[in-house]
C-alpha cells in the first residue's frame, strides 16, 4: 500500500520471531493520553504473545510542567512543548495523536509525510474538509492510520458485527442510537472549556458523542444515505476558565437528533446530548432485524440483550440478557474466566492491537478498525446534520 517506510518491512520479518519494538510519540496527556498510554503498558503482556512491543519515546504539551509530569508518570523517555521537535525523532514510529480537535490535521499531515503510522482521537477532525485534507495526506505516504473509534472493539459490539456478517440477523429494518451525558448541566458549573468552543471543537455533542454512534452505524449497518436533524444549544453563555466573571459565547450544539436512512434501505434515529441528566457514559443502541433484535448498553458493556423470533415458546417470548464474556468471544481469551468482567480501558489494548498487527505484518486496518477514510465519512455526517438544523430540510450524503 503505497510508499514503503522501510519500518513495516523490517517489523514484518521479525513478527515470525522476537517482537519488534515500535517507538511511540503521543501528543496530549490528558483524557485521551492517559487512557492510550495505560494500554499501550498492558498491550505486550495482556495480548500475548504481542506482534510489537510498544516503546514509549516521547510525549508532547503546551505546558512544560503538566507534560514533564505526564511523561514520569506514564514512563514516557522524554517530553517536548512542540510537537514538531517530536516527530523529527527517528526512533517513533508511530504518532499518537490525543489532543484537541484543533491540533488533530497539522501534526496528523506532519507525521504522514515524515512517514510515521498514525493513530489518532475522534472525532478525525473538526470538519469534513479538513478531515480530507487528512486522509489525502496518509494515503499519499502509504503509512497506516486508524481513528480511534474504540467502540468498534467492546466485544458485545464485535459480536454484533459477526452476527450480521453471519447473515444470522437477516435483513436490517432498524438503528436507533442514542449517546446520553450529563456532565455540562447547569448543576455542575462546567466553564466555557474548548469542548463549547467551535474553534477548537468544530461542533459540540455531535462531536464528541454523535461521531461515535455515526461510527457505528457506518460499522455495523451500512452507509448513510441521508439525514434530517435538529440541534439546540440550551445554555448560549459561560464563564471563562481563566476569568469567571467573563463570559464567553458557547457556539456550539449541546444536543442533536437527527432521522438517517441507509443505502441498504435500513432507517434509523440518532441522537447525543450532555443534558440527560442521570446518563453518564450511556451509548446505547438497538437492531431490529428480520431474524431477531439485539440491544447494547455501554454501561453493561460486557453483556447484550437479544430477542431471537421464533425461538421461545409464545408465554416466554421476548428479550434475554447475553453475558459477552466467554472464551469463544472477541478477545476474551487474552483476559479472564467468563464472567470476570472487562472495562472500557479494554476496548484501547484491543484497538492498539488492531493497529500493530497491521503495522508488523502489512495487514489492512479495516474493516474492523476505523481507518482515515471512516473517520472522514463520519465528519461528512457531522457536517450534514449540522446543515440540515441550519436549513431546516433533509440533506443526501455526498463524499
Amino acid at each position: 500500500m503505497g510508499k514503503d517506510t522501510g519500518f513495516t518491512t523490517m517489523a514484518g520479518a521479525k513478527s515470525e520471531g522476537d517482537a519488534p519494538e515500535i517507538g511511540v510519540g503521543m501528543l496530549g496527556y490528558a483524557f485521551m493520553g492517559k487512557a492510550h498510554s495505560n494500554a499501550f503498558k498492558k498491550y505486550p503482556y495482556m495480548m500475548y504473545p504481542p506482534v510489537a512491543v510498544p516503546k514509549l519515546v516521547g510525549i508532547a504539551g503546551r505546558s512544560v510542567d503538566a507534560v514533564a509530569e505526564a511523561a514520569r508518570r506514564y514512563g514516557y523517555e522524554g517530553y517536548y512543548t512542540d510537537w514538531h521537535k517530536m516527530l523529527e525523532d527517528d526512533r517513533i514510529q508511530l504518532f499518537d495523536n490525543g489532543g484537541p480537535n484543533d491540533t488533530h490535521a497539522d501534526p496528523c499531515i506532519a507525521a504522514a509525510q515524515a512517514g510515521k503510522h498514525i493513530l489518532c482521537e475522534k472525532p478525525l477532525a473538526r470538519t469534513a474538509e479538513e478531515s480530507k485534507t487528512m486522509l489525502d495526506a496518509v494515503t499519499k505516504a502509504g503509512i497506516k492510520h486508524q481513528v480511534a473509534f474504540n467502540y468498534r472493539f467492546v466485544p458485545a459490539i464485535r459480536q454484533i458485527r459477526d452476527l450480521i456478517d453471519s447473515g444470522k440477523l437477516g435483513q436490517i429494518y432498524h438503528f436507533r442510537a442514542v449517546y446520553l451525558q450529563e456532565w455540562i448541566m447547569p448543576h455542575y458549573g462546567t466553564p466555557k472549556i474548548w469542548r463549547l468552543d467551535k474553534a477548537v471543537a468544530g461542533s459540540g455533542s455531535l462531536g464528541d458523542l454523535g461521531a461515535h454512534i455515526i461510527d457505528l452505524a457506518h460499522y455495523l449497518i451500512g452507509g448513510i444515505k441521508s439525514v434530517s436533524a435538529l440541534t439546540r444549544t440550551f445554555i448560549d453563555q459561560r464563564p471563562l476558565p481563566d476569568d469567571p466573571n467573563k463570559m464567553g459565547k458557547v457556539d456550539v450544539d449541546d444536543a442533536f437528533v437527527s432521522t438517517v436512512e441507509f443505502e441498504n434501505g435500513a432507517i434509523g434515529t440518532l441522537e447525543s446530548t450532555r443534558f440527560a441528566a442521570g446518563r453518564k457514559n450511556y451509548n446505547c443502541f438497538e437492531i431490529n432485524a428480520e431474524y431477531g433484535s439485539v440491544r447494547f448498553n455501554l454501561e453493561r458493556m460486557n453483556e447484550l440483550e437479544v430477542f431471537w423470533v421464533g425461538e421461545e415458546p409464545k408465554e416466554t417470548q421476548g428479550f434475554h440478557n447475553a453475558l459477552i464474556s466467554e472464551g469463544y468471544h472477541p478477545w476474551w481469551n487474552n483476559w479472564w474466566p467468563h464472567g470476570h468482567i472487562i472495562g472500557w480501558e479494554h476496548t484501547f489494548v484491543h484497538e492498539i492491537h488492531n493497529l500493530l498487527d497491521a503495522i508488523v505484518n502489512n495487514k489492512e486496518v479495516g474493516p474492523h478498525g476505523a481507518t482515515f477514510e471512516d473517520g472522514y465519512r463520519a465528519a461528512v455526517i457531522c457536517d450534514a446534520i449540522l446543515q440540515s438544523a441550519s436549513q431546516k430540510k433533509q440533506v443526501d450524503i455526498k463524499y
